[in-house]
């Protein structure tokens, strides 16, 4: 064979080579899924023992929450068991037994900081999450690590690139790491973001009366006769004028409030300043009561996350309800039976507000200015000075009413003057 011959089938050999291996680099660069238990459409576990969880653990950077299921209900540990976002926990738990693999990458559990699951790291971009899911027994029965989201394109948003997935590692699997399309937005350490949100929410106002600072003396009442009537403060004083502005928006007094945090007995405690307690009554026309104490808290006590100028409430709910229909005189027979099914209906509904409302009692909430502010007024925000009624023109006096009603004179008109007589006697 000749040595051009040779050197050409050498080259060749060497190109050939070189090709095999880069693709074989590729394959691996992007993580085959022949080398992981789990490929892309797979979900990431094969079977995820959701019935059986019973306690669930969450860890960041900034500390943990724990969620646990008593008697059917999940509760927040860390908050003396109050009833936890049953919809927010339960989703998690779904989206996870159905969650699938868009993407698998080959690597053992070392290489965990590089996908933003590092639990020793400080910093929530470096440490993530990591959630522990056990039994009733406390038998660990899953664990897992959320970690760095995963940027789309640049160009796929005018705001620039957007998360469209998470890494996460099922500790369960020491094969690889995997990339989903799930954000799990709803799922942190967090304490407070676990809390079932429910919270009084006062309907057709009737009265409202807020007591002075550390006092039981009432600083003002707001009182109305008729639901769609206006509100009006009980002992205005002369040249007084009630303030609608300030007003009008007691109201809807609560309507669509959220709490802050739930303190435990010991924070609350601690935070209180009692010195500057006041008590709320609130009565509705549906025959609600609701008692609202309301403390302020002492300077610098609380975590770093309470605005100063939050305040602790706790919460106590009587109700009056009809325990039977008042028919109308002309009620025709044929109306009764509808009548009473919707009267039944609605006092169901007002049992079940009763009941949901006073499960708040015994609990300090804490909540911010501005969903207080509304009921914490001084009342001379609620009253200003009466407008003057505008001055009357003074009436006509007897003099005047002759000057206009006496008949008045009009001088004759003159004529035109008789042309003066010639002094000339000639003509």
């Amino acid at each position: 064979m000749k040595k051009k011959q040779v050197l050409t089938l050498s080259a060749i050999a060497i190109v050939l080579g070189s090709a095999l291996l880069i693709v074989k680099q590729t394959q691996k660069g992007s993580g085959p899924a022949a080398l992981t238990s789990r490929a892309a459409g797979d979900t990431l576990f094969k079977s995820f023992p959701a019935t059986e969880i019973a306690h669930i653990e969450i860890t960041g950077a900034d500390g943990s929450v724990t969620l646990v299921k008593k008697d059917g209900k999940w509760t927040v540990a860390q908050r003396e068991n109050y009833p936890a976002n049953a919809v927010n926990v339960n989703e998690f738990i779904r989206t996870l037994a159905e969650l699938k693999v868009t993407r698998s990458l080959e690597a053992g559990p070392s290489f965990a900081p590089r996908f933003g699951m590092d639990e020793s790291s400080t910093k929530a971009e470096e440490r993530g999450l990591t959630a522990t899911f056990k039994d009733t027994s406390g038998k660990e029965l899953a664990k897992i690590s959320l970690g760095k989201n995963i940027e789309g394109s640049q160009d796929a948003s005018p705001m620039g690139a957007m998360p469209v997935g998470r890494y996460i590692r099922n500790h369960a699997d020491e094969s690889g790491f995997y990339a989903v399309n799930e954000m799990f937005f709803s799922v942190s350490a967090d304490v407070p973001r676990w809390l079932a949100e429910e919270f009084i929410a006062p309907e057709q106002i009737k009265s409202v009366s807020l007591s002075q600072k550390g006092s039981d003396a009432i600083a003002w009442k707001l009182v109305r006769d008729a639901e769609n009537a206006e509100l009006k403060l009980e002992d205005l004083k002369p040249g007084e004028a009630l303030n609608s502005e300030n007003v009008a928006p007691i109201k809807s007094l609560f309507s669509y409030a959220r709490f802050e945090d739930v303190v435990t007995t010991a924070a609350a405690s601690e935070r209180a300043d009692a010195a500057g307690k006041r008590n709320a009554i609130i009565e509705t026309f549906g025959g609600f009561t609701y008692t609202v104490t309301i403390t302020p808290l002492k300077p610098g006590t609380g975590p770093a996350s309470s605005a100063p100028d939050n305040q602790l409430v706790t919460i106590a709910v009587s109700a009056k309800l009809p325990t039977e229909r008042t028919k109308a005189e002309d009620e025709k027979p044929e109306d009764t039976k509808a009548r009473d099914e919707e009267f039944a209906a609605q006092l169901k509904a007002l049992n079940e507000k009763l009941t949901k409302e006073q499960s708040l009692a015994g609990r300090t909430f804490e909540l911010s200015k501005n969903t207080l502010d509304t009921l914490l007024k001084e009342r001379e925000t609620l009253v200003k000075k009466a407008e003057p009624t505008p001055a009357q023109a003074p009436a006509l006096g007897t003099k005047a009413v002759e000057a206009v009603t006496q008949p008045i004179e009009i001088p004759a008109a003159k004529g035109p003057k008789a042309p003066a007589k010639s002094k000339n006697k000639n003509r």
